[in-house]
């Protein structure tokens, strides 16, 4: 299992934009993707578990990869969160 951390740098925080794109790079890989903050866990493949997280610009995200491609989707997961949060 792989685990990354992330602060959210976009100010908008995760809002439904950004939140689609996460939804189809998850769809890319085949390892379980959940994000996590607070206490409240997501799926990353469902777009409204993600909104429900109410994830804010500052706010500390942290994402869990367990699967048979989980450092590609690390590896891919990272850049994203770069590029659009």
């Amino acid at each position: 299992m792989k685990e990354l951390q992330y602060v959210i740098k976009d100010s908008a925080g995760i809002h439904a934009r950004p939140a689609g794109l996460l939804v189809k790079k998850a769809a890319e890989f085949s390892s379980k993707i959940t994000l996590k903050k607070d206490g409240k866990s997501a799926d990353a493949r469902r777009l409204f578990a993600i909104m429900g997280l109410g994830a804010k610009q500052g706010e500390n995200l942290t994402i869990e990869i367990d699967g048979a491609d989980e450092d590609a989707a690390a590896e891919a997961f990272q850049a994203f969160l770069a590029e659009n949060l």
